[in-house]
Protein backbone atom coordinates (compact mmCIF):
# COMPACT_ATOMS: atom_id res chain seq x y z
CA UNK A 1 0.00 0.00 0.00
CA UNK A 2 1.11 3.18 -1.11
CA UNK A 3 1.46 6.39 1.92
CA UNK A 4 2.11 9.71 1.92
CA UNK A 5 5.67 10.29 2.76
CA UNK A 6 7.75 7.81 0.55
CA UNK A 7 9.61 9.06 -2.02
CA UNK A 8 7.50 6.18 -4.22
CA UNK A 9 3.99 7.69 -3.13
CA UNK A 10 5.33 11.26 -4.85
CA UNK A 11 6.61 10.02 -8.03
CA UNK A 12 3.73 7.71 -8.78
CA UNK A 13 1.22 10.54 -7.74
CA UNK A 14 3.14 13.47 -8.93
CA UNK A 15 2.87 15.07 -5.66
CA UNK A 16 5.31 17.81 -3.96
CA UNK A 17 7.98 16.11 -2.74
CA UNK A 18 8.58 17.49 0.14
CA UNK A 19 4.66 17.35 1.69
CA UNK A 20 2.97 14.89 -0.72
CA UNK A 21 0.00 17.47 0.03
CA UNK A 22 -0.58 18.18 -3.36
CA UNK A 23 0.09 18.09 -7.43
CA UNK A 24 2.82 19.62 -8.80
CA UNK A 25 0.51 19.45 -12.08
CA UNK A 26 -1.73 22.17 -13.26
CA UNK A 27 -3.62 19.41 -14.64
CA UNK A 28 -3.53 15.54 -13.46
CA UNK A 29 -4.09 13.60 -16.56
CA UNK A 30 -0.99 13.50 -18.14
CA UNK A 31 -2.93 12.52 -21.83
CA UNK A 32 -3.78 15.76 -21.92
CA UNK A 33 -0.94 16.80 -24.07
CA UNK A 34 -1.60 20.71 -23.79
CA UNK A 35 -0.70 20.62 -20.98
CA UNK A 36 1.54 17.87 -20.00
CA UNK A 37 4.54 19.80 -18.74
CA UNK A 38 2.33 22.33 -16.91
CA UNK A 39 3.31 22.76 -13.25
CA UNK A 40 2.84 25.42 -10.44
CA UNK A 41 5.53 27.47 -9.33
CA UNK A 42 5.39 25.91 -5.98
CA UNK A 43 3.21 23.93 -3.27
CA UNK A 44 0.76 25.72 -1.63
CA UNK A 45 1.37 23.85 1.37
CA UNK A 46 5.16 23.69 1.69
CA UNK A 47 6.33 26.64 -0.66
CA UNK A 48 8.51 24.19 -1.88
CA UNK A 49 9.90 25.54 -5.22
CA UNK A 50 9.62 22.63 -8.09
CA UNK A 51 11.74 25.17 -10.42
CA UNK A 52 14.71 24.73 -8.80
CA UNK A 53 16.81 26.49 -11.14
CA UNK A 54 16.35 27.53 -14.73
CA UNK A 55 16.36 24.15 -17.51
CA UNK A 56 16.62 22.31 -14.16
CA UNK A 57 13.81 19.26 -16.04
CA UNK A 58 16.44 18.97 -18.65
CA UNK A 59 18.07 16.30 -16.95
CA UNK A 60 14.97 14.25 -16.68
CA UNK A 61 15.44 13.79 -20.46
CA UNK A 62 17.71 11.31 -19.04
CA UNK A 63 15.38 9.80 -16.64
CA UNK A 64 12.75 9.39 -19.23
CA UNK A 65 15.52 7.59 -21.37
CA UNK A 66 15.59 4.90 -18.94
CA UNK A 67 12.19 4.77 -18.81
CA UNK A 68 11.60 4.01 -22.44
CA UNK A 69 14.13 1.38 -22.67
CA UNK A 70 12.65 -0.42 -19.94
CA UNK A 71 9.54 0.05 -20.76
CA UNK A 72 10.39 -1.30 -24.26
CA UNK A 73 12.58 -4.32 -23.26
CA UNK A 74 9.29 -5.14 -21.16
CA UNK A 75 7.15 -5.28 -23.88
CA UNK A 76 9.61 -7.26 -25.85
CA UNK A 77 9.67 -9.72 -23.27
CA UNK A 78 5.71 -9.78 -23.17
CA UNK A 79 5.20 -9.75 -26.72
CA UNK A 80 8.08 -11.78 -28.30
CA UNK A 81 9.18 -14.32 -25.52
CA UNK A 82 5.61 -14.99 -23.17
CA UNK A 83 3.14 -14.29 -26.09
CA UNK A 84 5.33 -15.26 -29.16
CA UNK A 85 4.73 -13.04 -31.86
CA UNK A 86 6.71 -12.66 -34.67
CA UNK A 87 9.27 -10.12 -35.02
CA UNK A 88 6.99 -7.47 -37.18
CA UNK A 89 4.23 -7.70 -34.35
CA UNK A 90 6.39 -7.16 -31.77
CA UNK A 91 8.27 -4.49 -33.59
CA UNK A 92 5.01 -2.58 -33.83
CA UNK A 93 3.77 -3.55 -30.50
CA UNK A 94 6.97 -2.15 -28.71
CA UNK A 95 6.85 1.18 -31.04
CA UNK A 96 2.91 1.83 -30.45
CA UNK A 97 3.67 0.63 -26.39
CA UNK A 98 6.45 3.39 -26.31
CA UNK A 99 4.25 6.33 -27.64
CA UNK A 100 0.74 5.12 -25.77
CA UNK A 101 3.26 5.55 -22.74
CA UNK A 102 4.76 9.11 -23.94
CA UNK A 103 2.88 11.31 -21.66
CA UNK A 104 3.13 8.57 -18.35
CA UNK A 105 6.63 7.96 -18.99
CA UNK A 106 7.32 12.01 -19.40
CA UNK A 107 5.65 12.89 -15.82
CA UNK A 108 7.33 9.97 -14.51
CA UNK A 109 10.75 11.33 -15.54
CA UNK A 110 10.18 14.70 -14.01
CA UNK A 111 8.18 12.98 -10.92
CA UNK A 112 11.85 10.59 -10.41
CA UNK A 113 14.16 13.81 -11.56
CA UNK A 114 12.82 16.00 -9.02
CA UNK A 115 12.49 13.27 -6.22
CA UNK A 116 16.75 12.69 -6.72
CA UNK A 117 16.97 16.33 -5.24
CA UNK A 118 13.76 16.89 -3.08
CA UNK A 119 13.07 14.67 0.03
CA UNK A 120 10.14 14.58 1.98
CA UNK A 121 10.15 16.56 5.35
CA UNK A 122 7.73 15.03 8.19
CA UNK A 123 8.31 18.40 9.66
CA UNK A 124 7.73 20.45 7.07
CA UNK A 125 5.04 22.46 8.71
CA UNK A 126 7.70 23.64 11.49
CA UNK A 127 10.23 24.65 9.03
CA UNK A 128 7.75 26.44 7.00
Amino acid sequence: MLKKGSTLYSILTGSCPKCNEESMYVVKNPYKLGSLYKMNDKCSHCHTQYMIEPSFFYGAMYVSYGLTVAFGVALFVILKLILGLDVVTTFVGIVSGIIILMPITARLARNIYINLFVHFDKNWKQNS
